[in-house]
C-alpha cells in the first residue's frame, strides 16, 4: 500500500474518531447505532480499513452529521480512492469479497446463495487464499493479511442470536481450486459448520432442476440490504423493490435444496470422490 494512501486512510479515521468523541459515543455505541461490527469501527478509525460508501453513510447517520460534515467525510473517502495505488487489493480486504464480509459482519440474519464459489463465511483458510490470489496484483503479504481477516470474521457463525442460511448448488462443491486435499479439508469444514445450531446449510443436488437459472451469487443481510456479486466486483443495494425480488428468489432456491442428513450424505459422497481423484493424481 502506498504511503500517500496510508496517510489518507489515517486522516479519514482520525476525522471519524474526532466526530465520535464530539458526539459522546464509544466505539461500541457507534457500531450498534450504525449496524456494523465494533472491529469495523476500530479498524476504520485507526486507518487500517477503508470503509465502503455504504458503511461510511451508516456511520455518518449514526453520528447525526449535518450534510456539510457528511460531505466532508465522503470527500476524505474519495481522496483515499484517488491516492496512487488505491485500486482494490487483497491487503486491505477492499477487493474480493469485501462488501460481503462487511455486510455479513453486521447482520443478525444472513441468507446467501452461491452457484460457483463458497460463501466467504464458509471458506477454509487455504480456499480463501486462492480467492484472494485471484484478485488483481496480489502479493504474498497482502494475501496473508486478507486471509487472516476473513477467518477472523467467521467467528460470527458461533455468536448466539445470529442465524446464517447458506444455499449452494452442487457445482460449488465440485468447482475446486488447488488440490483434492484442499477440497477434502474444505468439505470437512462444511460438515462441522453444518452441525452448528446457528447455521442452516442447504445444497441443490445436480439431480434436481434449479427453479431459477443462476447467473451469480448474492447475499441478503437482514431485510435491509443485498450484496450482488459479479465477475469483477460487488454492489450493495437497499432498494426495496430489488430486495423483494432477491427475497423471493432465495426462497425458491431454499425450497429446492436439501438439508440435514441429505446434505451430510452428499458431502460425504463428494469427499469420497475427491479422495479417489487425489489417489489418481498421485499414481
Amino acid at each position: 500500500m502506498g504511503s500517500e494512501r496510508r496517510e489518507r486512510m489515517k486522516a479519514l479515521g482520525a476525522r471519524l474518531r474526532g466526530l465520535r468523541a464530539e458526539a459522546g459515543l464509544t466505539g461500541a455505541m457507534l457500531a450498534q447505532r450504525a449496524g456494523v461490527g465494533q472491529p469495523t469501527v476500530s479498524k476504520v478509525e485507526t486507518g487500517r480499513m477503508v470503509p465502503s460508501l455504504d458503511v461510511l453513510d451508516r456511520l455518518s447517520r449514526a453520528l447525526d452529521l449535518d450534510e456539510s460534515t457528511a460531505r466532508d467525510v465522503r470527500d476524505l473517502l474519495a481522496a483515499v480512492a484517488a491516492a496512487e495505488g488505491s485500486g482494490p487489493s487483497a491487503g486491505d480486504a477492499t477487493g474480493v469479497g469485501a462488501a460481503v464480509d462487511e455486510e455479513m459482519r453486521s447482520a443478525r440474519l444472513v441468507r446467501s446463495f452461491q452457484c460457483v464459489v463458497l460463501p466467504a463465511l464458509l471458506q477454509s483458510a487455504e480456499y480463501a487464499r486462492h480467492v484472494f490470489e485471484s484478485a488483481p496484483h496480489p502479493t504474498p503479504e497482502a494475501v496473508g493479511r486478507a486471509v487472516a481477516a476473513r477467518v477472523e470474521r467467521q467467528s460470527v457463525l458461533y455468536e448466539p442470536g445470529r442465524e446464517s442460511v447458506f444455499v449452494l448448488t452442487e457445482a460449488v462443491l465440485r468447482t475446486w481450486p488447488g488440490t483434492p486435499a484442499l477440497m477434502l479439508a474444505q468439505l470437512d469444514r462444511l460438515l462441522a459448520v453444518e452441525s452448528l445450531s446457528t447455521v442452516r446449510l442447504g445444497v441443490i443436488p445436480w439431480r434436481r432442476p434449479v427453479p431459477v437459472l443462476p447467473r451469480h451469487g448474492f447475499t441478503l443481510c437482514d431485510q435491509r440490504a443485498v450484496v450482488v456479486e459479479t465477475f469483477d466486483g460487488e454492489r450493495v443495494s437497499d432498494d426495496s423493490a430489488e430486495l423483494a425480488v432477491f427475497e423471493e428468489t432465495f426462497a425458491r432456491f431454499e425450497q429446492a435444496a436439501v438439508f440435514g442428513d441429505e446434505v451430510r450424505e452428499l458431502l460425504l459422497r463428494v469427499m469420497k470422490e475427491f479422495r479417489g481423484l487425489g489417489d489418481n493424481l498421485t499414481r
